[in-house]
């Protein structure tokens, strides 16, 4: 999926989307990526937490069957969630246009 769809990087993460010609799903899907160069696990569950939250609120939005791969940085840890939430939405803005 990451190879095969479009992807927009911005400080914080990179959103990599694959939007199928037909939708074989009737909701769309979302993964999230988050490794130890982020922090240590107390961290990375709280950048994790955030980033699903951020994500929970634009996922009704997307077209149906759309598949969504959201990778932390390191930079993620000590980001807001409005600055992962304006990352998250520019991102994915630019990939789905």
């Amino acid at each position: 999926m990451v190879r095969r769809g479009r992807r927009a990087g911005r400080p914080r993460l990179v959103v990599h989307v694959l939007k199928p010609d037909v939708p074989t799903l009737d909701s769309s899907k979302v993964g999230f990526v988050v490794s130890k160069a982020v922090g240590n696990s107390v961290v990375r569950h709280r950048v994790y937490r955030r980033l699903r939250h951020v994500v929970r609120l634009v996922l009704a939005e997307m077209p149906p069957g759309t598949l969504v791969v959201v990778r932390a940085l390191a930079p993620a840890a000590e980001a807001s969630s409005s600055e992962l939430a304006a990352d998250f939405t520019s991102a994915l803005r630019k990939v789905l246009r």
